[in-house]
């Protein structure tokens, strides 16, 4: 018996080291005072003093915001519309039309980035900025719909229909009594585009090619052909703001529980 509860807790932990001991390597050797990615030969800022005065990383950088925040709004609101559009559809529109909206789901990437470097090539769109920002807008309205549409499948229609009876217009309704019931599952929708489109590599990648223009990620990728240990301070950042992000969500929720079962012995 002993022996089971060991096991569990023992493969837990080599799967941790497994994923997390790379990490903290790269963390490590992002404070090295020299270019080896192997021996540690002191502590040192300057790969990140390098970082802030590269304007190839800065470019990086607002690009990636760009298109990220760019992508994110106006995916969110398509998506938010088209799941709104399939609930008033018959079932087997309905069907049919998230069976399609979940093929760049589940389909490998680079068949998305192909047909999009197809597109814009028969289209003799000039490579750059613009077809990153409609590629990313394509390929995030997927998610943004598989978000929003449970949500927007369950609103209760006497309400709407009460809007309407009050005199209220289909805009006032959908902005003053549709929207903020479906508002935790937009955050959601919009929060996944955005986190898709900040990451992405191999859409942005076949998107811009051939031009100057470089999110993150791609600057990353031109980093590791030279091994360049900014890319390792570069990453260390970003580790950073997800993991203050992660223990800021466990404390809310930590607090939300204690409240909670505070409150629950007066109820």
């Amino acid at each position: 018996m002993r022996l089971k509860k060991i096991l569990p807790n023992f493969y837990l932990i080599i799967i941790l080291l497994f994923v997390y001991i790379p990490i903290l390597s790269l963390v490590i050797f992002s404070f090295n005072s020299s270019k080896s990615l192997l021996i540690f030969e002191g502590f040192s800022f300057q790969w990140y003093e390098r970082l802030f005065t590269n304007d190839r990383f800065i470019n990086a950088v607002v690009t990636t915001l760009v298109v990220a925040v760019i992508a994110t709004i106006v995916s969110t609101i398509i998506g938010t519309l088209a799941a709104l559009y399939l609930t008033k559809q018959k079932t087997k529109v309905k069907d049919i039309t998230l069976g399609i909206n979940n093929i760049p789901i589940v389909s490998p990437e680079i068949i998305t980035a192909s047909a999009l470097l197809i597109f814009f090539g028969s289209f003799a769109i000039p490579r750059g900025m613009l077809t990153m920002v409609l590629a990313h807008i394509a390929f995030t309205i997927p998610y943004v719909v598989v978000a929003v549409y449970p949500k927007a499948k369950n609103l209760d229609p006497d309400i709407i229909s009460a809007s309407y009876d009050l005199g209220a217009t289909p805009g006032q309704t959908l902005i003053k009594v549709i929207l903020p019931q479906l508002r935790p599952a937009v955050i959601a929708g919009a929060a996944i585009a955005f986190a898709m489109s900040f990451d992405d590599f191999i859409i942005s990648y076949f998107a811009a090619s051939g031009s100057p223009v470089q999110n993150i990620s791609i600057y990353l990728y031109s980093l590791k052909r030279g091994l360049d240990p900014t890319a390792n301070a570069l990453s260390t950042i970003i580790i950073i703001i997800i993991g203050i992000k992660v223990i800021f969500d466990y404390t809310k929720k930590t607090k939300i529980k204690r409240t909670w079962i505070k409150w629950k012995k007066y109820l």
